[in-house]
């Protein structure tokens, strides 16, 4: 008894089941369409967040971290604009000192002055004129 008959009277039956128009895939728009409509989805859900209250986007009313100094790995003190130094860690916040006066604010970033950069080709000529 030979496979091959069965085979061969299979495949017109499965020829005729399969539809006519093969259904194709959404093709290059369709994709980049729905690659825009993902990113549209993500910035307006981050979006409606952002204003959601109690979010944790927003900082508190009268809470301001001045400073801030890790001591551990899960453990810090903390400057907050009241005027005190907190301790934070995973079992909560304690009070370590309260200062009897704001600390100074930070002076502004300035760019530098390029005129009074010294040049590059002079400094690159001294640092392998040591090495040697």
């Amino acid at each position: 008894m030979s496979i091959l008959p069965l085979l061969l009277a299979a495949a017109p039956a499965a020829q005729a089941a399969r539809p006519a128009a093969q259904a194709q895939g959404p093709g290059l728009f369709g994709a980049f369409f729905a690659l825009l409509l993902v990113l549209g989805l993500i910035v307006g859900l981050a979006w409606l967040l952002k204003r959601m209250p109690g979010s944790g986007f927003r900082p508190a009313d009268g809470l301001r971290v001045v400073a801030s100094l890790h001591l551990g790995t899960k453990e810090r003190a903390v400057v907050v604009e009241v005027g005190g130094l907190l301790g934070v860690s995973p079992g909560g916040v304690t009070l370590l000192h309260e200062l009897p006066e704001p600390l100074p604010a930070p002076e502004a970033p300035r760019l530098p002055n390029l005129k009074e950069l010294p040049n590059f080709a002079q400094l690159l000529s001294q640092r392998l004129r040591r090495t040697r």
